[in-house]
């Protein structure tokens, strides 16, 4: 408890300087509101529009693709909110030094983490477009939803973010032994996965699709939990929660050896040759 405690805390004092940051301005306000709103539905657009020209894509409806659109968006949004400030793209604190930044800090490396990348109010905006999404395509399909359906839903849409977050750090951890070449690697990783979320994969063939659950695991950002919960496909409703599992034990594996590493040789930046001053 004392430790839920100090961590409450400190999502508390960082909720307060979001809040500080994004209301120092009406006109900012404003177009930071409008602009996430317009990239996260133009993100969405082009499959929609497909949805609706064809009434559906492959054995998926238009209202499932528009379902499918609004899982994806929470996935994202929930990951804007808690996760900014380069802790998603976490290869960049490492590969600019800026670990050291957290190891000075008198608490541990995982709460500096969970803490610092949390912006309830700047980074809220595609959870909330997600949210009218999902709500308009669960009313359009008339389905039935039992307390059982609900707690599946968001242990499916905890274990498609765990997986985004652990496919990051995976990748990211390249820049402990890398920090110039591999500075943004995980930008490009989250990158990757967030331009490929919202397409139904059905049509791929079965290497291609083995390959993105797997190697590249953007099928479990939004497809494979949604196909379940929509009822497309045979049940296998907990398989998400134990890939995200998998993913983040080797994501964990990863990042601890980096940081091994990262003892031993410590960062560049301060070094006379190192590639940032």
């Amino acid at each position: 408890m004392n430790t839920l405690t100090k961590l409450i805390a400190r999502w508390r004092v960082q909720a307060y300087l979001d809040f500080m940051w994004m209301t120092r301005d009406f006109r900012f306000f404003f177009i930071n509101i409008v602009s996430d709103i317009i990239l996260n539905l133009a993100g969405v657009a082009a499959v929609f529009l497909l949805a609706e020209r064809f009434q559906g894509i492959g054995p998926w409806s238009r209202d499932q693709i528009v379902f499918l659109l609004g899982y994806a968006a929470l996935v994202r949004g929930l990951l804007d909110m808690g996760f900014s400030y380069n802790v998603l793209h976490i290869s960049r604190r490492i590969g600019r030094g800026q670990m050291d930044h957290l190891l000075v800090q008198p608490q541990p490396l995982w709460m500096g983490l969970l803490a610092e990348g949390f912006m309830p109010f700047s980074g809220s905006w595609s959870l909330i477009a997600g949210m009218g999404i999902t709500a308009w395509a669960i009313h359009q399909l008339g389905m039935a939803l039992t307390a059982s359906w609900w707690l599946i839903f968001f242990c499916n849409l905890v274990a498609s973010c765990a997986i985004v977050l652990a496919f990051s750090f995976a990748w990211g951890s390249l820049a402990f032994w890398a920090p110039v070449a591999a500075e943004e690697i995980s930008s490009r990783a989250v990158n990757f996965m967030y331009q490929l979320k919202s397409f139904p994969l059905d049509g791929l063939s079965a290497f291609m699709l083995a390959n993105m659950l797997t190697v590249l695991p953007v099928g479990f950002v939004a497809w494979y939990p949604c196909r379940q919960l929509l009822g497309i496909a045979p049940s296998h409703l907990w398989h998400t929660p134990l890939v995200a599992m998998v993913f983040s034990l080797i994501a964990w594996v990863a990042f601890k050896k980096g940081m091994q590493h990262y003892e031993q040789t410590g960062s560049q930046r301060y070094l006379g040759w190192g590639h940032r001053s």
